[in-house]
């Protein structure tokens, strides 16, 4: 019996920008065991998935994966261009822990009452490469709200920054400093990639990057990553 999966988050689920963490999964399973369906949209906070859940409600599946907190986490931290971010993706207030907490909430609960799926919340990617950084920091802190908000709301908590702390540990990288993404830096990625036809990995290895393309965006490695943990905590628990 083929499962259906519906994978909620933002421009990490969109995978333009990033290695298709869905692909990957969907490779680690039997041939016809799930069937994917994606709701990612590039640059959403809590906020936005909070507002576009009716076409996962109307068709309910049998599992509901969530990612977001990346964007909400970026904008905690100085130097991020929240007044930009408020204008161009239209954001009713200022982004603030309380408010993430909030729009989780109401996506986790409307997800429960109006579904029978199983629903599993990921922690967040880490933010850059070095855990002591205060970017790491902040997607450390937004991770366990969304532990709470699992708890609280009675849906598995998936843990992905934690599995990735470790890969880092391991991988022991080079202290690459964490820097913004800009949107001129996504461009030049973008163009890297599907012009000059270069893998993101080759992208990630030249800015001595183990797990993402920019701090933020998955190569293979991160995204294989994303796969395993909801292969592993979510999926082979469900079938």
């Amino acid at each position: 019996m083929t499962t259906r999966v519906a994978c909620l988050g933002d421009s990490l689920t969109r995978a333009q920008l990033s290695v298709d963490y869905l692909d990957l999964l969907e490779r680690r399973r039997p041939p016809g065991d799930v069937r994917l369906a994606r709701f990612g949209a590039n640059g959403d906070f809590a906020y936005h998935l909070s507002r576009r859940l009716d076409a996962v409600v109307a068709d309910p599946p049998d599992v509901i994966t969530v990612l977001i907190g990346t964007n909400d986490a970026r904008a905690s931290l100085a130097g991020y261009p929240v007044e930009r971010a408020m204008k161009r993706r239209q954001l009713p207030g200022r982004p603030s822990a309380g408010w993430f907490q909030q729009c989780l909430g109401a996506v986790v609960e409307r997800l429960r009452t109006e579904t029978d799926a199983t629903i599993g919340l990921l922690s967040l990617p880490v933010l850059g490469q070095q855990p002591d950084e205060a970017a790491a920091q902040a997607s450390q802190a937004y991770s366990r709200m969304i532990a709470e908000a699992a708890t609280t709301h009675k849906a598995t908590y998936l843990p992905l920054h934690e599995r990735r702390i470790e890969e880092l540990r391991r991988a022991d990288p080079p202290p690459v400093p964490y820097r913004e993404p800009t949107p001129a830096a996504g461009l030049g990625v973008l163009v890297r990639h599907a012009v000059l036809r270069r893998s993101l990995d080759t992208i990630s290895q030249r800015r001595g990057l183990v797990l993402t393309t920019d701090h933020i965006h998955q190569n293979s490695r991160g995204a294989a990553l994303v796969a395993e943990v909801i292969d592993t905590c979510l999926l082979t628990r469900s079938t």
